[in-house]
């Protein structure tokens, strides 16, 4: 990325649902824990992506409902589209890469021989995936049946099937891995490969994440059987790649600091013992913040008294930096 003028120290690249975003976590604390992290000790020398299978408009409804960072690096899709930045830059040369021997018509045609098959909202089919819902007793026996009509007609696909729900047609080259893949070919192109990667999910679309070689890779806590699954088949013997005991974002932290790849205490986390002296303005301004959030949801006693030693605080240590 443009914006590190050296290889980064660490890319994280990190599934959304059920990885980064605990929706069983209504007050956020473990992503803004991670957040936190992120912003006080990362973000200056290191590279954030997503990879998620939502498609552009459900990512972005995503961000209006959680407190997301703005990642360098959006994966969407299921590994379909790739963009750059806030402003979302899509990749034109892996959609052309894309289109090779891609036929999305006639996988249509196919598709629709099998009743089980439940079409998704149409915002989440996209130009290089076709998606649906299918109970998952009946996934297996779809998938054999579908996957022959699609070899018959010579297309050369992938077939994904997660969350126990969600089965999702690709061409043969796309996919979360794939596309992390790609990213980290373009960075060593550019004489930016990265000092370590860490990869991160919970579900079976993640899989192929943790099949990128010389990676590190966590299961968060939380993670679906059909993960823990392709991980007994295939991964087991493997020490880059750990399951969590934290959930969702906790797990990420927990496995920066298993794998040793950077920092891995949140200022969010830091006591008043384990803050260094002299006065440490990150840490104020995190101690600020999380005041902050506590006043707004009214668990604050004694409000006025407390807005004025944290007034003080900062008065105080503005003073000392002067003199």
């Amino acid at each position: 990325m443009d914006r590190l003028n050296d290889p980064p120290s660490l890319v994280i690249v990190s599934d959304l649902d059920g990885t980064m975003v605990d929706h069983d976590d209504p007050g956020n604390l473990a992503l803004l824990r991670f957040n936190a992290l992120w912003e006080a000790s990362y973000r200056h020398n290191s590279l954030l992506v997503f990879s998620t299978g939502r498609s552009p408009p459900s990512y972005r409804r995503l961000r209006k409902e959680k407190p997301l960072l703005t990642p360098d690096i959006t994966i969407m899709s299921v590994g379909t589209e790739i963009a750059y930045g806030e402003s979302m830059v899509p990749d034109d040369d892996w959609k052309r890469y894309l289109d090779n021997n891609w036929d999305r018509k006639a996988i249509t045609q196919e598709t629709a021989k099998f009743p089980e098959l439940i079409p998704q909202p149409e915002t989440e089919n996209r130009p290089h995936k076709v998606s649906f819902y299918v109970e998952k007793g009946k996934a297996s026996e779809v998938i054999l049946g579908l996957s022959k009509c699609l070899e018959k007609r010579r297309l050369d696909v992938k077939i994904l099937y997660s969350n126990g729900t969600a089965l999702d047609i690709l061409p043969q080259g796309a996919g979360k891995g794939q596309a992390l893949t790609y990213l980290l070919e373009k960075f060593k192109a550019d004489g930016k490969g990265p000092v370590n990667t860490l990869v991160c999910g919970d579900s079976g679309n993640d899989a192929e994440l943790f099949s990128v070689p010389d990676v590190y890779g966590v299961m968060v806590g939380n993670s679906l059987e059909e993960l823990l699954q392709w991980y007994a088949d295939n991964a087991k013997s493997n020490p880059k790649i750990i399951h969590a005991t934290g959930r969702c974002s906790a797990g990420i932290i927990e496995a920066i600091g298993n794998f040793s790849v950077g920092p891995s205490v949140s200022p969010r986390d830091i006591t008043e013992k384990s803050v260094e002296k002299p006065f440490n303005p990150g840490h104020e301004v995190v101690k600020l913040y999380i005041f902050y959030e506590r006043w707004r949801c009214g668990e604050i006693e004694n409000s006025e008294q407390k807005m004025q030693t944290v007034k003080s605080t900062f008065e105080l240590n503005k003073i000392g930096t002067k003199s």
